[in-house]
């Protein structure tokens, strides 16, 4: 809905957008959002009194952010903002709606030439599969990563 908003209603009131600019403009803006309530709920999960503990060492505020707060806030943060670049990955294909030449459009062109649906179709899946599992497996990687600074290695 956002980037038909942006794309086709936009112009409606001076503002015209090509359609690459216009895509990314709404996936920088809905991922933004949906990125900074993950670290704000994130932050908030950090307990006070960590806080209270590293003022209570010397350490300004600062120092607590970085050494205290920031650690233990990615590692509650870290799989949902993984999961949402995977979902903006997949989410792409949602760009040829708005006329920006993406794989899935791409794709629908050579059919329309090639007739030639299954094999196609079945390829551009197997793409975006490729995408998703090596994401996975960063992410994965990552949050083994993480897990180590919380004494809690799986």
């Amino acid at each position: 809905m956002q980037l038909f908003v942006v794309f086709y209603g936009l112009p409606g009131v001076g503002i015209i957008l090509d359609p690459f600019p216009a895509a990314i403009l709404v996936f920088s803006i809905n991922e933004g959002a949906y990125c900074a309530e993950t670290m704000r709920a994130a932050l908030e999960s950090v307990p006070h009194g960590q806080i209270e503990a590293g003022y209570c060492v010397g350490m300004n505020y600062l120092q607590i952010m970085r050494r205290i707060v920031l650690p233990q806030a990615l590692r509650t943060a870290f799989p949902p903002l993984s999961n949402s670049l995977i979902a903006m990955v997949k989410d792409t294909s949602l760009a040829a709606n708005i006329t920006v030449m993406e794989m899935f459009m791409a794709t629908q062109r050579i059919v329309a030439r090639t007739y030639e649906p299954l094999a196609l179709y079945v390829e551009v899946g197997l793409i975006y599969l490729l995408f998703s599992t090596v994401l996975t497996w960063v992410q994965r990687w990552g949050e083994k990563r993480l897990g180590a600074y919380g004494g809690t290695r799986r």
